[in-house]
């Protein structure tokens, strides 16, 4: 069982939004036991509309569509679709008098142009919204599928966990597609899929790398009757890969690096304190994010000029003068210093060049020192980043808190 998503908007075009629903929908489909093979994109325009369709249900059992079901002109999702199976565009009275009713109890102003929202392709059924105006629709015509769905989060979301999800799993499931992401830190990729290699060969499960700042991610992918039976099947994949990469792996799933820090420190009854320049306060807000974090994270401070870092940590204004603040020294200081008056167990410091130019001692764009102050010392890294602007500062982050777990686990 295959489905294909079809994404509707001229907007999703121009770049004025960014799809979130396909990927959405994707893994409803995963967890209903119907691959979905491919998406496509169409801007508001019905003869393309209805030819992307139109192909899509040459390929694929079901064809979810994403968007144009308003009232306006260019919501021509309901008449591609009426076109692409070939009938007719049809009035539903009761679902008219149900919008008049509705308007009138919100007391918004009616106009006719509403009642495009009453249309249908004949032999569909309406899917109810209970958020907005309007409905989903759900087209059955032989052994195939189209079903549609609102473009506005706040009405996709309710209607395709809820009736879509049902009627998928009723009508077109019978097996699941479940994924396990298991999450790697330093490490980089190309070496985590040398080490693994041999285990990425079989099917089911499957094996699947891949990259994100400072870290890796392997998605273990099985196909079975049940969610237990396809966690069954991953269990040994995953302890083959734990066996091979050991503590690299920090998290499963959605566990943030912020979130197996925290719970590093909290197990370890540890605390820390941060020291930032060039990311502004970024590791902080991170690790605060994290609920709980109040046990662990005593605190920290931005010093993004030479005053603050003498004032505020005491970084000596001869080591500023003869090595400059983007230097081993200075991020030395910073992370002894702030670990020293926080009365902290660990102090993690970071002062680099974020760009776009050279700094006034000359320090490239994309060099960056995190210095970690514990109870064996103080450790800095020297790191040298690509990226724009604001890539640099979040890998600072991300890196922070890779060599802060290297210390929790040494």
């Amino acid at each position: 069982m295959t489905a294909e998503i079809v994404s509707v908007g001229t907007e999703l075009l121009l770049g004025q939004i960014v799809d979130t629903h396909a990927p959405k929908m994707a893994q409803i489909l995963a967890d209903c036991g119907i691959g979905c093979t491919r998406r496509q994109t169409v801007g508001d325009n019905l003869e393309r509309l209805t030819e992307s369709i139109k192909l899509a249900l040459s390929r694929a059992d079901v064809v979810i569509t994403i968007g144009g079901l308003g009232p306006t002109q260019d919501d021509i999702t309901r008449e591609g679709i009426a076109a692409a199976l070939g009938v007719d565009l049809v009035s539903d009275p009761a679902y008219e008098e149900h919008l008049r009713r509705l308007f009138a109890k919100r007391k918004f102003a009616w106009v006719d142009s509403n009642l495009r929202q009453a249309l249908r392709p004949a032999e569909a059924q309406f899917i109810p919204n209970d958020v907005g105006t309007a409905p989903g629709l759900i087209c059955r015509q032989g052994a195939k599928s189209v079903i549609a769905l609102p473009g506005p989060r706040s009405e996709f979301n309710p209607m395709a966990e809820g009736p879509v999800r049902d009627y998928l799993e009723k009508s077109h499931g019978g097996r699941v597609i479940h994924s396990r992401i298991l999450r790697v830190c330093g490490l980089g990729e190309s070496y985590v899929e040398e080490q693994i290699r041999h285990l990425m060969q079989g099917d089911n499960p499957s094996v699947a790398p891949y990259a994100h700042p400072a870290e890796v991610h392997l998605r273990l992918t099985a196909r079975a009757t049940t969610r237990a039976e396809a966690d069954r099947i991953i269990d040994p994949m995953e302890g083959q890969i734990r066996g091979v990469l050991g503590n690299a792996i920090y998290g499963v799933d959605d566990k943030s690096l912020e979130e197996a820090v925290i719970d590093m420190l909290s197990d370890q009854n540890k605390t820390v304190a941060v020291a930032e320049s060039i990311t502004g306060g970024g590791l902080g807000q991170r690790l605060t994010n994290v609920p709980g974090s109040g046990d662990a994270f005593r605190g920290g401070v931005i010093t993004y000029d030479l005053d603050a870092k003498q004032m505020l940590l005491g970084v000596e204004a001869a080591t500023l003068k003869q090595f400059g603040p983007v230097s081993e020294e200075t991020a030395r200081e910073m992370a002894a210093n702030i670990s020293e008056r926080l009365k902290t167990d660990y102090g993690v410091s970071i002062t680099g060049n974020a760009g776009p130019t050279a700094d006034v001692d000359g320090k490239p764009v994309g060099l960056v020192y995190i210095g970690i102050a514990g109870p064996a010392g103080v450790e800095v890294k020297e790191q040298h980043m690509r990226g724009g602007r604001a890539d640099i500062r979040y890998r600072c982050t991300q890196l922070a808190l890779v060599h802060l777990r290297e210390a929790l686990l040494a």
